[in-house]
Order: C-alpha cells, then structure tokens, then sequence
C-alpha cells in the first residue's frame, strides 16, 4: 500500500473540479482532488484518469519527476489522490473529442495519496455490469458513477426550482411532524412505539394531510412543503416505503387555482433539464379517460383509443359475444396500426395475456388481401367492425367481450404494452378530474373513500351521499405525465357538519371518529376556510426526468420491493433490553 503523507505541508485544497478543466485554464496550475477511474503505464510515462462529481480529466506523470512517477505506479482504482499540476493542450491528433476535458490535460507536479480502496465489487463505469442488489448494496460505489452523479444533481435542481418557484407565489415552507397520531388513509402505518407512555404509538405520516389543512385554518394561506412521507404497502417498480413529495395547500382557492399552480410549476421543474413545456395541460374526467384509454392514468403518447362496439357487437351473430353483451357487458375494441403482421403465435400470446388481466380473452380481427379472424364473421359482420375502427389494410383490431371494467382494463392495459415502444417521444400531461368519491372496497367489504375522506364532493351531489353514495363526484384530481400519476389532490370539506357525514358513511362510529380525528374536527369548527391542495410525487417526477424506470434509480439510499435497505441490513433484530424499556415482547 503506498504512502498516504501529502508530498508538501501546505494543505491540499481543490482550486477546480477535474471535469470542468478547460483549454482556457492552459499554462495554469491547478489542484485536483478525487478519485482514480484507471491508470496505464506506458513504460517511461504514466496516465491517470482523475474522476469527480463534474467528470474526468487526464493527469500524466513523466519521468522529470520520478518520485511521482513511482508513487503513482502503485495506485488502483478507487484511491482517493490529489494532484498539482500545470495543465497543457493536448498534442495535435491526441485531443479525445468524447470527453469534455479532451481537449487538455494536467501535468502532475506534486502528488498524495488520501485513502487507498479495496478493489470494488464493480467497475465505477456506465453502463454498469452490475446486478441490481449487488449496486444497492454497495451504494456509495454506485453513486460515484457519472450517470448517478447526473441524476442527484438534477434532483438538487429540481428541488431548488420547486422552491424558488412557489415562494415566487407567496408559498410559505413550513415543517410538519414526523411523530404523529396514527389515522390510517389507505395504507399500513408505520409505527412508533412511545417509551414514556408504554402501550402507546406514534405514527410516522402516510402524508401530511391533516396538518396542512390545519395550517389553513391557522392562518397560513399558502403552505408548501417536500417532505418525506411513509406507507407501509406491498411496492412496484414506483413505490416505495418511504418517499418524498411536493406537498402544497391553498386557502380560499378551486380547482382552476390548483391546476393553473401546478401547471407553471412543471414548466419550471422541466426548466432544469432544457426541455419546455407549455401549460395549460389538458384535461379528462375520470370517466372520459377510462372510456378512451382503460385506465385513469393515461399515457397520451399513445394516440390509439378504445372504441365501444356494444351497438355494433348487438348484430353479430356470434353466440360467445350475443351472450355477454345479454348480461350487461359491453364489446370493447382497440386498433393496432400495422398489426396485421403479427403471427398466430403471437395473437396467442396477446390473448393468454388478456387471460392473466381479468378477460376470459382476446377477439382479433385483420385483413390484408381479406379478412381473418379469430371469431367466426361473414363479410359483412367483419366490415361493420373494421368501419367503426375507422381501420385500414394491415391493421389489426383487438376485442375484448366482458363486464365494461374487465374489457377497459385489459384493453387499456394491452395498449400500453404493445404500443408504449412505438409511442411519440416527449411529454404528454393531462389532468384527470371529477374523480367518484367513494368506491366498494372488496378487502374490506364496505365503502372507502377513492382517494381519502378529507375531499369535498360536488355541492350538486351532496343531496345523494347516503342514498347513492357510489354516484357522487369528487372535486379531487390527478396530474398524469407519460403514462404516470406525478400527482394527486382535492378541494378539502371544510364544513365540520359535512365531514363527520363522510365518516359516518365511512363506517366509523361516534368514538373511531373522535379517537382518529378528535383534534381535526375540532379545529373545524374555529372558521375554517375553505381550501384544497395537491401532493406532487418528487421522487417520480425525477425518475421521469433523467429517464429511469424505478424510482429506486433518482433515491440516494433506496428499499427493495421486499421493503429491505441492502446497505444497512434494515430492518433488524433488536435487543430484548431495548424492547423491555419499550413495554414490548414479540409475538411467537
């Protein structure tokens, strides 16, 4: 292992990051600071690529200093040097235009060796060869990547943006508590338990719902906050047990306020990464968006819609789609430009597909010189289907016969996942409003709330909510961005009276009430004033912007699906000493 003492007494501090050495710092000395990314002895003369957060840069080592020259000889990479050096244009023909420093490197004059590393697990280089764990447990390895480096710069800019941008609006960034009550809004909560007062929890916040509206009533008319949030769920690709949001509430303020907000908001974040984007979005009623795409997250990059067949489907003579359509299910049917290509095997395919989403399968029709079908139709029964897709040659059409939930789901699904790689390139957002309030809960065998009972339904629907709970709208919202919920919200009742109807209709009783959301309701009834907000998803919205497919990618210190920290071994076992001082004992 070389020798770890400076090669001077004078401190070593960086006068300029490796990446950002340029031509115009040519006849200069600079010190650099960082880490080796690789070395090459070529005999009489030693090159080191000298790697930190802004990039790499070229130090030689010549045999005019062969001090330095045998020191540098024993590092590896991943040691920690620092470098002075004079730094020089490179000789005609020797530049390397892929590099930001190619034009330049840096003649060492002095040289130190910080810290020595063990040879890592992986090579500090994209793309990485690397399995996922393996990165997740060796974190700070991967992060020195200029591809992680990129993405958590960005995130820091994201953030700075959101902020400059809402104070600009006279948003006040106020703290929330992370120790608090547990009123469960969907999710699991993780628990705390108290060691003063044994037998007793606290909660950390699924979100900080009930305090911001509290802020409202306190005075605080424009409250914004990126907070960390925590919901104990089963995770995908985008979920994950902790995480950070946007959190943003208005007093005296209606959807239109909400949405016109949020719109410069996003111009300004997509300011970070050069790309314009020009507000007002678009916008789909919950309703619209199911009809057309089969999901309430809609990608809009994706011009096919699906097309309701249910008239056209009444005259076929088909007993398979007659018998559906006479029980209540619709016909549904979705066009693939071009699909008629597809081989038999792969229409299988699709329709084991269809099979695994809920639909008893998949009905495909298409025609090159004729028509072919997967279901028996004359000329005639094929024509009228194919004129209401509006298709063409070497088009195929997609046909689910079901329940209108299934179909629109299975459809939806489908068109995401054979059209998403053919999709336009940009950013297609859109709101989704007018949300139902409630919906059935087949966990929990009762109402539930869509998105959480602290939503205003529609005034017009008011008179409705005990005799017809299911039909009453929501004034909650949703903004989708490529095919992705980036954020979700709601004008909030304000009416003390208005919301204990919601639980009661909820199911909760006089005293789940009180012991949940004693202190909420009572602040109600101090001139609350009416108001709404919205929580923007941070850590997807960054995943969106440097071009991930899991949010794990833009977190500095991720969970896994199974909800475990790699680096850490979280969670663990605990003590016996540490569960008595807590009134704890585990249940075998």
């Amino acid at each position: 292992m070389p020798d770890t003492t400076p090669t001077r007494t004078q401190p070593w501090k960086r006068t300029v990051y490796a990446g950002l050495v340029r031509p115009d710092h040519a006849g200069r000395e600079v010190t650099l600071l960082g880490w080796v990314q690789r070395h090459r002895d070529m005999g009489g003369i030693l090159f080191i690529d000298l790697r930190d957060r802004e990039g790499l840069v070229q130090v030689v080592f010549s045999p005019d200093r062969p001090e330095l020259l045998e020191a540098a000889r024993k590092v590896r990479p991943e040691y920690v040097v620092g470098v002075r050096g004079a730094v020089r244009l490179r000789a005609p023909g020797a530049a390397n235009p892929e590099m930001a420093t190619g034009a330049v490197e840096v003649e060492a004059l002095d040289f130190t060796v910080f810290n020595a590393s063990k040879v890592p697990p992986f090579q500090v280089a994209d793309p990485v060869q690397a399995a996922e764990d393996l990165r997740m447990k060796y974190r700070y390895i991967d992060m020195r990547r200029p591809s992680k480096q990129r993405t958590f710069r960005l995130r820091h800019e994201a953030a700075q943006r959101t902020r400059a941008y809402l104070g600009g609006q006279g948003f006040l960034e106020v703290e929330t508590p992370f120790l608090t009550k547990s009123t469960p809004e969907g999710a699991r909560d993780y628990l705390v338990p108290s060691r003063i007062h044994k037998g007793r929890f606290y909660a950390l916040p699924q979100s900080p719902q009930q305090f911001k509206q509290t802020l409202m009533i306190a005075g605080f008319d424009r409250y914004f906050q990126i907070v960390r949030c925590f919901r104990d769920e089963d995770l995908r690709a985008e979920r994950q047990p902790e995480f950070t949001q946007i959190d943003i509430e208005m007093s005296f303020a209606d959807r239109e306020d909400i949405y016109g907000l949020v719109d410069g908001m996003m111009a300004a974040i997509f300011e970070v990464i050069g790309e314009k984007v020009t507000p007002p979005f678009p916008r789909l009623t919950y309703q619209e968006s199911m009809d057309r795409y089969g999901t309430d997250k809609p990608d809009l990059r994706i011009k096919a819609r699906i097309a309701d067949l249910t008239a056209e489907g009444a005259g076929l003579s088909s007993e398979i789609v007659r018998q559906v359509l006479g029980t209540g299910g619709v016909l549904k049917g979705l066009k693939i430009e071009g699909g008629a290509g597809l081989s038999r095997s792969q229409l299988d395919k699709i329709g084991d597909r269809a099979k695994g989403l809920g639909a008893k399968g998949i009905i495909w029709l298409k025609k090159q010189t004729e028509f072919k079908s997967s279901l028996k139709l004359d000329e005639s029964e094929a024509s009228v289907l194919w004129e209401k897709m509006e298709a063409k040659d070497e088009d195929l059409i997609l046909l689910v016969a079901d329940k209108a939930a299934v179909a629109l789901a299975a459809l939806g699904a489908l068109r995401v996942e054979l059209l998403r790689a053919g999709a336009e390139k940009g950013w297609a957002f859109t709101w989704v409003t007018d949300f139902p309030l409630f919906e059935w809960g087949s966990e929990e065998q009762k109402i539930v709330s869509v998105h959480h009972p602290f939503t205003s339904p529609f005034d017009e629907d008011i008179p409705h909510l005990e005799t017809e709970p299911l039909r009453v709208r929501a004034k909650a919202y949703d903004l989708v961005l490529n095919g992705y919920e980036v954020g979700g919200g709601s004008i909030r009742i304000h009416d003390f009276a208005l919301q204990r109807r919601i639980f009661k209709i909820l199911g909760l009783s006089e005293k789940e009430t009180e012991d949940k959301f004693g202190f909420f309701l009572e602040a109600l009834g101090y001139g609350t004033p009416p108001h709404g907000g919205i929580a923007m998803g941070f850590d997807r919205i960054v995943m969106v912007l440097a071009g991930e497919e899991s949010i794990r990618e833009v977190i500095p210190f991720p969970k896994t699906t199974s909800a475990l920290c790699l680096l850490t071994g979280s969670p663990s076992e605990v003590g016996e000493r540490q569960l008595d001082e807590l009134g704890l004992q585990l249940k075998k």
